[in-house]
């Protein structure tokens, strides 16, 4: 007798082709621009001597790609105090304050929309019940402009690090981004005045505005706590 074979049915296995995350994406083009920072020729961000020499050789063409690197900066989680005070000692209080407002601004939104489009479901599956970023959330829900300006005010603050944690909130774009404007100008404005008078005191200059200086930018990092304080009395 013949035996009779069944045929099986041929498995496939569908290809699936691997394609990269934008979180992947992000994290190679950030470790891109960093190293390039690290390494190539925007290392002078990380000296401010030759930073400075560098905005003083081309003080006419200056302006627009100083907001532009100071916004990037932020952006890839760079610290922007070096470029603050290269920008005072630059442009001046006036104009170096409000050129670095602009460009801190920037990078934080730029930040909050690389967190809320790129990070916002990997964090949340990890993070998301985590009481902090809870406690976070609830108080960006009830008073978003006010909390954003309350936490923008305190010079202190890791300022790249809120930057994602804002984008992670359902905060709008407006109230964070002009909350952001309005409350980092005293910070910046302490920040720009103690290295425009700390260069002038270093050089043999009168040394009361670098104490004042020194005292405004202490006041403001105390400020948020004695607030704090007076809340929890009150309750």
């Amino acid at each position: 007798m013949k035996q009779i074979h069944r045929s099986q049915p041929l498995k496939t296995h569908s290809r699936r082709k691997l394609r990269p995350s934008p979180r992947l994406w992000l994290a190679v083009v950030l470790g891109a621009v960093l190293l390039f920072c690290l390494f190539g020729p925007l290392k002078v961000l990380f000296n401010q001597d030759l930073l400075v020499q560098y905005l003083r050789a081309n003080p006419c063409c200056v302006t627009i790609p100083f907001i532009l690197v100071y916004a990037a900066v932020t952006v890839i989680g760079v610290p922007g105090t070096i470029l603050t005070i290269a920008g005072g000692l630059v442009f001046g209080l006036g104009w170096g304050s409000l050129w670095s407002v602009i460009g801190a601004t920037l990078g934080a939104m730029g930040s909050f929309w690389a967190a809320r489009y790129l990070l916002h479901d990997w964090i949340e599956k990890r993070f998301g019940a985590h009481p902090a970023l809870v406690k976070f959330k609830g108080a960006v829900r009830s008073k978003p402009f006010s909390f954003v300006l309350a936490v923008r005010f305190a010079p202190i603050s890791p300022f790249n690090v809120v930057n994602f944690l804002f984008g992670l909130t359902p905060i709008h774009w407006v109230p964070y981004s002009l909350g952001t404007f309005i409350g980092i100008i005293p910070g910046t404005l302490a920040y720009t005045w103690l290295g425009t008078s700390g260069s002038e005191a270093l050089a043999g200059g009168e040394r009361l505005p670098f104490i004042l200086a020194l005292g405004f930018l202490t006041l403001l990092s105390i400020i948020p706590f004695l607030a704090r304080k007076k809340q929890h009395s009150a309750s």
